[in-house]
């Protein structure tokens, strides 16, 4: 049975979170003293009021979280603070935003995607722009994840909680209370976005647009203060920064913790998934370098500087931009199109298949290889020399079927609305890997996605969601036995 009275709670408590979450951006709002003051103020009273109803209803619950309870909360947690996200923009009518463009690009920032629905973001006053960036850092290490961390009182079912929410096949502990975990990661990613706000505003941003660029640098989200992204600046060092800490953010954070709260590096360089995400982006980098170099004329420095951020931003799932892809020759949308595929690492704020379930297909298939040679033979697969039993293999190739299946089924629905193939396809491969550009001329990396049919946001609305919670967390509640009496 569905523990009702508690999803009310605990969905009452993240509310209490967001209403919290809004007062930064009205202060915002206030130091700029503009007109969407007032849009924050009614979205606080309307989320902590529905906050407390919710609260009302499930006071009187226990915290006995069961494991369907924390799918069907965790997939209503991101609804839900991405449907009252939503307010400041629908309350003060600026761009005049539309319900399912306001929820489009409240998903696009919660599950960190970074696609948007405005052609020139600058139009946007501070406390709006702060608050769309900020969703983006929220939604960084998950909202759920957030709420382990500020809220120890649901320690009962926090586990089960974190394993709907976490990414990856295989899940590491910090601490054995997981809200310490939480914490502790936390802090990590914090401490991250603090030096990156240094270092831009070192290198000459202003103290606003070094918030919010180190927000959604360290979150690899996308969203930025300016409709031409890093472009704007038109600065190699702020294009090396916006590089570094978009790959560190990238890498797992348990790892990162390891290497330098703990002084052991070493654990980096041990990870087979470490070496393969470095592997790819010096591949990746290379290759896309040399084209840039032999077709386009760049000079070395700039064919570098250009081909390893637009790498680094694509397989981290990022999505800023200093330089048009869309302009760079046809060869360098597959492999950047690869790199969406495949994403970071498990463990990071990045999204796509990630690292270490293409390192697991790799090793798979190489052993079905020399299985072919050798019938009889014992064929371990092994990451860092942990051996992966069989039933994650067979869930890591149901979760890569339905990841593909999802992204042509949707590739194909739009293509039959008339977008182009390219865009489609890569629309898709975007909203599923919580991306956030794509490949084409249509809807390019630079540009908005506003001329989307509405459906067709809807959809790739549900497909970022679907995609930030790792498929099954979501589809489960879709499936009758969800829903059957045990």
């Amino acid at each position: 049975m569905i523990n009702v009275r508690l999803i009310f709670k605990v969905l009452g408590s993240l509310l209490f979170v967001e209403s919290t979450l809004f007062l930064w951006s009205l202060i915002i709002s206030f130091i700029y003293g503009e007109d969407d003051v007032f849009a924050f103020l009614i979205s606080i009273v309307l989320t902590m009021f529905v906050g407390f109803v919710f609260r009302f209803i499930g006071r009187k619950a226990d915290n006995n979280l069961g494991r369907r309870d924390a799918y069907l909360v965790v997939t209503l947690a991101w609804t839900l603070f991405s449907a009252f996200g939503c307010l400041p923009f629908l309350i003060s009518g600026f761009g005049d935003i539309s319900v399912t463009d306001a929820f489009f690009e409240m998903m696009s920032g919660f599950t960190t995607t970074g696609a948007t629905i405005f052609d020139k973001v600058e139009i946007l006053p501070h406390g709006l722009m702060f608050w769309r960036t900020s969703t983006q850092w929220i939604g960084g290490l998950g909202i759920a994840f957030f709420t382990l961390a500020l809220l120890p009182s649901l320690t009962g079912g926090n586990t089960k909680v974190f394993s709907a929410e976490a990414t990856g096949p295989i899940k590491t502990k910090l601490h054995p209370r997981l809200s310490s975990s939480a914490r502790t990661i936390w802090l990590v990613y914090v401490i991250l976005t603090i030096a990156c706000l240094l270092c831009y505003n070192i290198a000459g941003m202003n103290l606003f647009d070094s918030l919010n660029y180190a927000m959604t640098s360290t979150a690899t989200g996308g969203f930025s203060t300016h409709s031409d992204s890093t472009e704007y600046f038109n600065s190699p060092a702020m294009d090396y920064i916006t590089t570094v800490f978009c790959f560190l953010s990238s890498v797992n954070f348990t790892l990162l913790y390891m290497a330098v709260v703990r002084r052991e590096p070493y654990r980096l360089f041990r990870s087979s998934e470490f070496r393969f995400f470095c592997s790819m982006v010096l591949i990746c980098t290379a290759f896309i370098m040399s084209v840039l170099v032999i077709n386009k004329n760049y000079g070395i420095e700039h064919a570098f500087r250009s081909a390893l951020f637009q790498v680094v931003s694509f397989i981290s799932t990022t999505g800023l931009f200093n330089d048009n892809a869309a302009q760079w020759p046809h060869v360098t949308w597959v492999v950047l199109a690869v790199c969406m595929f495949v994403g970071g690492m498990a463990g990071s704020t990045s999204g796509g298949f990630k690292c270490i379930r293409a390192n697991m297909v790799a090793k798979i298939t190489r052993n079905e290889f020399k299985r072919i040679l050798h019938p009889s033979a014992v064929l371990p697969i092994k990451i860092d020399g942990t051996n992966i039993p069989m039933d994650k293999r067979v869930t890591l190739f149901a979760f890569f079927s339905i990841y593909v299946i999802m992204i042509l089924v949707s590739a194909f629905i739009m293509i039959a609305a008339g977008v182009d193939n390219t865009n489609a396809i890569t629309i898709a491969l975007s909203s599923m890997g919580n991306v956030g550009p794509t490949l084409g001329t249509e809807i390019g990396p630079t540009m908005s996605w506003a001329e989307l049919p509405t459906f067709a946001k809807w959809m790739c609305s549900f497909l970022m969601l679907v995609g930030r919670l790792e498929i099954f967390t979501v589809l489960v509640i879709f499936t009758p036995g969800f829903w059957k009496k045990v």
